[in-house]
């Protein structure tokens, strides 16, 4: 009875492990996608040479893929780290205080609906199998054998930050000088649309919302980068 109990924590924070990695690539994608697509449709309102919107759109990609990649570095160093410090003040407490230990694992069993008498042997057997991995889990709601690797979470907030980053990049240097603007602003709200119906669908919500403040999100952000490169063209700027 105690290891199904177990077993399914560990299943239930693996998949919340793996929803949380999916909810942040879709996010990085979106930024890449607002950002560079803000970028490029700001330099295109002041010029439409191909290598000016190719150099700020390239720029753009590197310098935010590298800054979000560097962000989540650090954040995921910093939770890894309490997550350490958490599992060293467990592992001494096992030590130095063994039955209080005992006590409170079966108490917290009990205050999840298991009798005091089946909590108890199920904190013994858990205790017996591996009572750091018993304690971390139910009292830190943390798994050391999956502990969050920094690296990982930084390469794929780069590699998902670039991947949305491509699109607007290409569709405004790819197509002919007439067609560069409606071409990105079709397929940047296309994209938006697509990521904001993914988010919505990860986090069970109804998806309208999600995209209708996807979508205008975006559009503003082009619209203003637009207007704000138009007046400095025409100022000569």
């Amino acid at each position: 009875m105690t290891e199904p109990t177990h077993e399914g924590e560990a299943h239930g924070g693996a998949l919340g492990s793996r929803l949380n990695w999916l909810r942040a690539a879709v996010l990085g994608a979106n930024d890449g996608i607002v950002s560079t697509a803000g970028l490029v449709v700001g330099v295109a309102g002041a010029t439409d040479d191909r290598a000016a919107l190719l150099t700020a759109g390239l720029a753009g990609l590197l310098a935010g893929s590298m800054s979000m990649a560097a962000g989540e570095y650090v954040s995921v160093s910093t939770q890894r780290d309490s997550e350490l410090a958490a599992l060293a003040a467990e592992k001494r407490e096992l030590r130095e205080q063994p039955d209080a230990e005992l006590e409170e694992l079966t108490e917290m069993l009990q205050n999840r609906g298991l009798s005091r008498e089946v909590a108890h042997e199920a904190a013994v057997q858990l205790t017996e199998r591996d009572a750091l991995k018993a304690h971390a889990s139910v009292e830190l709601g943390i798994d050391p054998d999956r502990l969050t690797n920094p690296w990982h979470a930084a390469w794929a907030s780069f590699l998902a930050f670039t991947a949305g980053a491509l699109l607007p990049l290409l569709a405004i240097v790819l197509p002919p000088a007439g067609w560069r603007l409606l071409v990105t602003v079709v397929c940047v709200l296309a994209a938006l649309t697509l990521t904001g119906w993914s988010s919505a669908g990860l986090g069970g919500a109804g998806p309208r919302r999600a995209i209708l403040r996807n979508v205008l999100g975006g559009a503003l952000a082009m619209g203003v980068t637009y207007a704000a490169g138009t007046l400095l063209g025409v100022a000569g700027v």
